[in-house]
Order: C-alpha cells, then sequence, then structure tokens
C-alpha cells in the first residue's frame, strides 16, 4: 500500500510541476529517432526493474491471494483445511469479543501518533531551520532514534518508565506518585505511543526540513513585505506551499501506524486487559497462538481494507487543502 502511494504521489507531483496541461499539448519539435533507441532504452529499464517486479510479485500478490483463499478457510497450523466461506469475516463483526476493541484500540493509537509525530517533527524542523549553526548537528541528533530498532527502544522505555525508573523516580521527588504506566489501563496506550513518537519523529523531521527549505525565499520575502509577521507568514505562506510534503508525511505516517506490532508486542503483550491490544497483535495471537490462521487472514485483509480506505478518504480530501505548484 505504501508502495502504491509513493508512485502515485511521484506521479501526481512530477505532473503538477511540470504543468500538467502542457503534457496534453502537440510538441512542435521534429519527432525524429534514431532506430533502436525507443526500444534500446525499454530493454534497459525492463532489465533494471525486473528484480523488483519479481520481489513484488513472488514476495508480496502471490502471499496476498494466498492471504485471501485462505481467509475463507477453518485452517488450522497443523491439520486439514475445511471451505467455510465468507464466516471468519462474519465471526469477525458479529461473534468475536475481542475485535472491536482492538479495532478501536488501533483507531485511538493511530489518531494519537500521527497528531504528535507530524506536530513534533514540523515544530522541531522549524526550529532547525531557523538555527545560524550547528543545525546539521541537530539534524543527526534527532534522527538518531530512527536508527535504533523499535524493540530496543521499548526495551529502553520499558526500564525509564517502570516503577523505579527515570520518570517515576523525578516525580516522586515532587511529592507525586508516578503511575505504572505499561500496567495501567489509564496511562498504557499513551506509554505505547510515548515509544512510537520518541523512535518514528526523526523521518517526518528530515522530510519537513527538506521541505522548509525548498520554499522560495522569494515568498517569504513578499509575504514580509506586505506586513506579514513570523506567524502568519508561517501559517498563511509557508504551510502551503509545504502542503504536499505535509500530505505525504500523513498519509505515510497511516500507513505505518495501522501496522503497529512490535511495541505493543514487547512492552505490554496487548496488556493490560487488552488496552493495547491492536489489529496486527490479534492477527499474531490467532496464527500463532491459537492456531487459526484462516481468521488470522481474515483480519489481516479487514486490516488492508481499514487502510485502503482511510488512505482513499485522504487522498480524496487533499484537494482542500494540498496546493500543488504550476
Amino acid at each position: 500500500m505504501a508502495a502504491i502511494f509513493v508512485i502515485w504521489y511521484g506521479s501526481q507531483n512530477f505532473i503538477y510541476s511540470n504543468g500538467g496541461a502542457k503534457m496534453g499539448r502537440k510538441s512542435k519539435r521534429t519527432k525524429k529517432k534514431k532506430a533502436g533507441t525507443s526500444s534500446g532504452d525499454f530493454k534497459y529499464a525492463v532489465f533494471f526493474l525486473l528484480p523488483n517486479f519479481l520481489g513484488l510479485f513472488i514476495f508480496t500478490l502471490i502471499p496476498m491471494v494466498f492471504s485471501l483463499i485462505m481467509s475463507l478457510y477453518d485452517w488450522p497450523l497443523t491439520g486439514t483445511p475445511e471451505f467455510i466461506g465468507g464466516d471468519n469475516f462474519v465471526k469477525l463483526f458479529t461473534s468475536d469479543p475481542l475485535f472491536m476493541k482492538v479495532l478501536k484500540n488501533t483507531l485511538v493509537y493511530v489518531g494519537l501518533y500521527v497528531a504528535l509525530n507530524v506536530v513534533i517533527a514540523m515544530a522541531l524542523a522549524v526550529w532547525i531551520t531557523s538555527l545560524k549553526r550547528f543545525n546539521e548537528f541537530f539534524r543527526s541528533v534527532f534522527f538518531l532514534p530512527m536508527m535504533i530498532g523499535i524493540v530496543s527502544s521499548t526495551m529502553i522505555f520499558k526500564w525509564i518508565l517502570s516503577d523505579n525508573g527515570v520518570i517515576n523516580t523525578f516525580i516522586s521527588k515532587l511529592g507525586i506518585e508516578g503511575p505504572n504506566w505499561f500496567g495501567s489501563t489509564a496511562t498504557a496506550m499513551a506509554a505505547v505511543v510515548i515509544v512510537s513518537v520518541w523512535q518514528g519523529f526523526g523521518y517526518n523531521m528530515v522530510i519537513f526540513i527538506s521541505g522548509l527549505l525548498g520554499v522560495p525565499d522569494s515568498v517569504k520575502e513578499a509575504a514580509r513585505i506586505d506586513g506579514a509577521n513570523p506567524a502568519q507568514t508561517f501559517f498563511r505562506v509557508i504551510l502551503p506551499c509545504m502542503s504536499p510534503t505535509i500530505f505525504f508525511a500523513v498519509v505515510m505516517t497511516v500507513i505505518s501506524s495501522f501496522q503497529v506490532f512490535d511495541q505493543t508486542f514487547v512492552s505490554t503483550m496487548g496488556g493490560p486487559n487488552n488496552e493495547t491490544n491492536t489489529l496486527v497483535l490479534h492477527l499474531y495471537n490467532n496464527a500463532f497462538k491459537y492456531q487459526r490462521l484462516g481468521y488470522a487472514s481474515a483480519i489481516a485483509w479487514v486490516l488492508f481494507l481499514a487502510i485502503l480506505i482511510v488512505t482513499g478518504v485522504l487522498m480524496r480530501l487533499q484537494k482542500r487543502w494540498v496546493t500543488y505548484e504550476n
């Protein structure tokens, strides 16, 4: 899904940046080409793209089709599969006591994570680009958590947020009793979001820095001449110019956040009381803990459709606030 969006987004930017209307006009240039040039370029393109297409076909498309077939069966990890049609999907929405809860948990996580990730990444990007010195140093420092594996990051935060960890020790010195971050139903999801944001905001920060540096100085100077203060310049001039970059970051972050697994698996195993149980963790438990591969495949397809629907809605809404340069 992410790959499809990247290809579409790149083509859109190419079309708009080169003037979409111009592409429909007939060129007045002569169209004489050397014989064999076009076919030769095509052969080279096929040669270089073939490994990627083979990987996509073997490791993505074939497993997707097989997963769809499995979702129509009662398919145990060991034993003989039995065809049951759409019963797995019906069971998800009618008799699975956990499905609606994990779906809600996933949506809550997506909302919190995407909002915090984008806001923090944008704030740091604005601050770093405003620095006269050491901006490259701070860019590297804040991107560093991306280089640490999510499992390692989660283990670090399990120690930091433990009862005797750094955070609770500091809070206790203020006379406040710190919560059981990963063990309380009130704070477990917040703790998972904190881990995820700390580990993941660096990617969007770098994207936003690139977008900020791409805003023409002439546009910002024109806003200052018109009497706009720094806040008005940022919200009314810079952000609209960056809207394609922000849209790309939001969509990619949404797609990745729907697939959250490592953080919840390592930190809470979906607890306490399933408050951090998400769709992918529910899928994993059904596939490998309860050995119901067909049912797990049905969950996977519901997850795929959820991502597809949300991404489609964002694509439609972009017409209202995303401005492409003509």
